[in-house]
């Protein structure tokens, strides 16, 4: 009797040990599941408890509103799609260090004047026409500032992009992230209405295309690569192949003296070289005002505070797509289910600032892109593609800077 009793007393100590497991087992996979997939039924949603057989939905990566598994919507599934929501306490420690450090070394002199908006937050309507009425999307032209009409008059364009391409209606911007390798999106890039796109800085298409399509209708540059010698940028075709635009850190004065006396990158020569080598193709800078007017708006909209230190390459593309497009479908700006910590699709670099940013203030450049989202979260969750609308699609009052001091 008492190795009965032991036996039973070691028995229920057994199962009580095993019912525990099994509920903190449940609990770590219920709180994993709400996170990245979807929200648990309701107790009266019968018909996700009854369908058992195929648990695992197939993702399109089409932009349909609604995807399936077994024919059913996934709307009665109450389903969740994990989109892009991330702040400065997900940066890893030394991401925040670095940050921190550019806060405190403010290169580019930044002196915050205007207004945030922290107890307001502007509506979609708002918020684009910001962009469209205090972003200036403009080039440098012969005759501005230290820009001699002697010394630049036929090296510079005399247009715009606009002028020389017209609006469109669709188009598409590609970034170069990693998230696009094995993504397939190539064809709809492509064939998707889209009668312009737009890539950066060496993102090749040749050995891509079927990720990242052929296209290339304008392309954008940093400095840094304009002046470097690895990129062969006077000889390498790929940067002889549609409209090209750069840009270069500049003084937040926006003083196109002070900027010429000191690029970040001495570009200069190098630009002018490029026109002598290839002066049917069309290649713009854009002006310093542009970066500055972009980062004002970022930081009145944003609660924290942002790096002082110019937008990346991806924002001021969106941005200058938007004055020249009614439409635009941007691709892996905000990362895809692919999200990876490597760099570009085309390189084996890998580092988490690439999606977080550190010099650039790249987190919160797409929290404003994900508030201007038009499209689904499921295009964000299965094809990184965001859809945004022209500034030609509403009309904006002449900006107000009353709130300036």
């Amino acid at each position: 009797m008492k190795h009965s009793s032991r036996a039973r007393t070691q028995f229920n100590r057994f199962a009580l040990c095993m019912f525990l497991l099994c509920l903190i087992a449940c609990i770590y996979l219920q709180s994993i599941l709400n996170t990245r997939f979807f929200k648990c039924p309701s107790a009266n949603s019968t018909r996700f408890m009854e369908n058992k057989q195929d648990t695992a939905p197939r993702i399109s990566t089409t932009s349909s509103p609604e995807l399936t598994t077994t024919g059913e919507p996934l709307r009665t599934m109450e389903w969740h799609w994990p989109v892009w929501g991330e702040n400065s306490a997900k940066l890893a420690s030394d991401q925040k260090k670095a940050v921190a450090n550019f806060k405190r070394v403010n290169k580019f002199n930044v002196t915050f004047l205007f207004l945030r908006r922290k107890k307001y937050r502007l509506n979609h309507r708002e918020l684009l026409c910001q962009l469209k009425t205090r972003v200036p999307v403009k080039t440098i032209k012969a005759g501005d500032g230290p820009f001699t009409r002697e010394a630049w008059e036929k090296y510079l364009p005399k247009d715009n992009p606009r002028e020389r391409l017209g609006p469109f209606k669709s188009c598409a911007v590609v970034m170069s992230s990693a998230s696009l390798r094995n993504s397939k999106l190539g064809e709809e890039i492509v064939l998707d209405s889209h009668d312009a796109v737009l890539r950066f800085n060496a993102a090749p298409t040749e050995g891509y295309s079927i990720d990242v399509g052929q296209k290339t209708t304008l392309r954008l540059l940093n400095s840094q690569l304009v002046v470097s010698e690895k990129h062969k940028f006077l000889t390498d075709p790929l940067y002889k192949t549609g409209v090209l635009l750069m840009w270069d850190p500049a003084p937040y004065s926006k003083d196109l003296y002070e900027w010429y006396k000191k690029p970040d990158y001495n570009f200069f020569q190098r630009y002018k070289a490029y026109r002598s080598l290839y002066p049917d193709q069309p290649f713009y800078i854009l002006s310093p005002e542009m970066q500055w007017e972009l980062w004002n708006v970022i930081q009145e909209n944003t609660a924290e505070e942002i790096q002082p230190n110019p937008p990346s390459s991806g924002m001021q593309g969106i941005v200058l797509m938007m004055s020249l497009c009614d439409q635009l479908n941007v691709y892996e700006f905000l990362p895809s289910r692919r999200k990876t910590d490597f760099c570009y699709y085309y390189q084996t670099y890998r580092n988490k600032a690439c999606t977080m940013g550190y010099y650039h203030p790249l987190l919160f450049e797409k929290n404003l892109i994900q508030r201007l989202n038009h499209g689904s979260s499921q295009d964000i969750m299965a094809s990184g593609k965001v859809t945004l609308k022209g500034f030609s699609q509403y009309y904006c009052p002449p900006a107000n800077r009353a709130h300036q001091g």
